[in-house]
């Protein structure tokens, strides 16, 4: 299809952006925020990110805890949360809310940020996130080369998935059924998981996953 202003679709977006007179390298960043400000460098100007809603944050703990506990457990590598900036290029950080590095890789994962690309990178989409902020990571997470990106989009209840295969991406979107990962191995949730107020316990789903309790 021949792409024309007519058939894009118009979005109407707001956000708070910090202009500095020159723009900040990833480097200046990392130096100037701290753990406590909820930022991202883009394009060498800082956007501030919404407050995360309760939904979100609640989604995000159960996930950290079943993931960072698995790769404890196997071994695999180094966990990280959403205050860790991943650089992008000169000018520009994400802050993923949670990303793993395979242990063979972890060099890359330093002081004050990751410096390359992890293996898996998860966001939780809200629905203040901005469309054309969503696009932009899915664009920024593939330009540095990620294995596994994973979209898990509250408001229309769906997991994206894009898997990287050569020099492209795979794109994949479940309702329902289970996910596994192609770079955690042996990592694997149902999508229903995801989004119901019910989900099961972190403890049960990793005796699930490692076949042993681990609390």
């Amino acid at each position: 299809m021949v792409l024309s202003l007519e058939n894009l679709r118009q979005v109407r977006e707001r956000w708070v952006a910090f202009i500095p007179p020159r723009p900040l390298t990833f480097e200046e960043f990392v130096d100037m925020f701290g753990e406590d400000d909820d930022v991202e460098l883009v394009d060498g100007i800082v956007i501030a990110k919404m407050a995360a809603q309760d939904i979100h944050e609640d989604l995000f703990g159960w996930l950290y805890v079943i993931v960072s506990m698995f790769v404890e457990a196997t071994n695999l590598g180094i966990v990280r949360g959403p205050r860790t900036a991943v650089r992008i290029h000169a000018y520009r950080a994400r802050l993923p809310d949670l990303l793993f590095v395979r242990l063979s890789r972890r060099s890359i994962v330093r002081q004050k940020g990751v410096y390359g690309a992890p293996d898996l990178v998860i966001e939780i989409l809200s629905p203040t996130d901005r469309p054309s902020d969503i696009l932009a990571r899915k664009l920024d997470y593939r330009s540095i080369g990620v294995r596994e990106i994973w979209f898990v989009d509250l408001p229309n209840k769906r997991l994206r998935v894009l898997r990287k295969r050569g020099r492209s991406y795979r794109e994949e979107v479940l309702t329902e059924g289970v996910m596994r990962s192609s770079v955690l191995k042996g990592f694997w949730v149902r999508v229903e998981w995801l989004f119901s107020p019910r989900r099961p316990k972190a403890a049960e789903v990793l005796r699930q996953l490692l076949g042993r309790e681990v609390f």
